[in-house]
């Protein structure tokens, strides 16, 4: 989500809680740094309520934790039941933090301590916890569930490829690029396992199999096959129990693609009806996909107060960097929400292609002299302009006016 900053007004007790699997070690703050709390805490609703509470008792409370999700997500939710505010301080910082107090231990009750001092002394440190939308941490979990999918497939498509060189590299060479993936290849090498299977049913039965399977280019795809088994007669040593694996990896793949459709499927029910979504997709080059990519990573843009800081955390905008007269200039950022700028990146180049605007703004760039990762990055630094403005005032897009240019004499 959004780096937003949290409202540390009125705070008077800042709790610093460095969370674990079965105990947390919390250490409380006065506005004066007295130690008002500092002890392990169980894994457990009623004694963190307890705790919180207590320390209701001296004024409100900033709660701050070192991993919102996972084995911090209950102390997270018990902090926000009882009318405490929640923060989370990011590793990378945390770190920096502690190699400036003195002493060089790592405990949990002295993460703890650096937690609640970063948040009293230095509050721009924090960060706000995912905003509390039910669909946008639904949002979250199902995206994460993606991405560990996306690279298991991606690691088993590896797998198939590497199986396939070793005992038939001729073969490996017919599914070129995606065609190792596409619905057809998958079938086929779960079927028939490898090269020996395949010889063993022949090419006029394959063809009747294929058919029967209702696939698309199923004649070229298989004639490229048995022309490449003919160019190896000879049978690498192991081919046998390879192949096995071979239709075993071939049909977990498919079931991995099955389970990412599905996924996708749930995904868009989720932001069928969620406003901003729409908002979104009426923007040339944004499709379902890159629209959840967008909501997750900066929510309703409430969080940046311009689009700079947008274009910011996405690291789209140019760092400068002077010092004296030697060093001015300015270079691309190497930091910034990756997701973030991949989607962005992608969506204005596919906008580039089906929108006129996004078309005549990058060939301008491209006349400019700009190569194609530099010419494409400056119409997604333009859409984060309008994204900005479309999430903060719930407006759909709209392709802006052609200008009216003068008739030469």
């Amino acid at each position: 989500m959004a780096e937003e900053l949290v409202d540390t007004s009125g705070i008077a007790v800042w709790c610093g809680l460095d969370v674990g699997k079965e105990a947390h070690h919390a250490c409380a703050l006065a506005a004066d740094g007295r130690r008002l709390f500092d002890k392990a805490l169980p894994q457990d609703e009623g004694k963190l309520r307890e705790v919180f509470t207590g320390l209701q008792a001296h004024g409100a409370v900033l709660v701050v934790v070192d991993q919102p999700n996972t084995i911090g997500a209950l102390a997270v939710a018990v902090a926000r039941d009882c009318g405490c505010r929640v923060g989370y301080l990011p590793g990378l910082a945390m770190r920096k933090a502690a190699q400036l107090m003195p002493g060089d231990a790592k405990t949990d009750a002295r993460d703890a301590f650096v937690i609640a001092t970063c948040a009293l002394r230095m509050p721009d440190t924090l960060r706000a916890v995912d905003r509390d939308s039910e669909v946008l941490a639904s949002l979250k979990v199902l995206s994460g569930y993606d991405d560990d999918l996306a690279r298991e497939c991606t690691r088993s498509i590896n797998r198939l490829r590497s199986l396939l060189v070793q005992i038939h590299p001729g073969l490996e060479r017919v599914f070129t690029g995606t065609r190792l993936t596409n619905q057809l290849s998958l079938d086929l090498l779960a079927h028939y396992g490898g090269p020996t299977g395949l010889r063993r049913a022949g090419a006029a039965r394959v063809h009747a199999w294929a058919r029967r399977s209702k696939h698309r280019g199923v004649d070229k795809l298989i004639e490229e096959v048995f022309a490449a088994l003919e160019h190896q007669s000879v049978t690498v040593i192991g081919t046998e129990a390879i192949e096995t694996i071979i239709a075993r990896v071939a049909a977990s793949i498919k079931s991995l693609k099955s389970e990412r459709a599905q996924l996708a499927n749930e995904v868009e029910r989720l932001l069928e009806h969620f406003p901003l979504r729409a908002v979104l997709i009426s923007m040339p080059g944004v499709g379902a996909k890159t629209a959840a990519t967008i909501l997750l990573a900066i929510g309703d843009g409430s969080a940046f107060p311009t689009a700079a800081h947008l274009a910011a955390y996405a690291g789209i905008a140019p760092v400068t960097r002077r010092s004296g007269k030697s060093i001015r200039g300015e270079h691309p950022a190497r930091s910034g929400n990756k997701q973030l700028k991949n989607a962005l990146f992608r969506s204005a180049w596919v906008a580039s292609h089906c929108d006129p605007d996004s078309a005549a703004y990058y060939q301008r760039k491209r006349a400019e002299g700009k190569k194609h990762n530099a010419a494409v990055i400056c119409p997604a630094r333009r859409r984060c302009d309008v994204i900005h403005a479309m999430l903060r005032t719930g407006t759909f897009y709209s392709p802006s006016a052609p200008r009216n240019l003068p008739t030469a004499a």
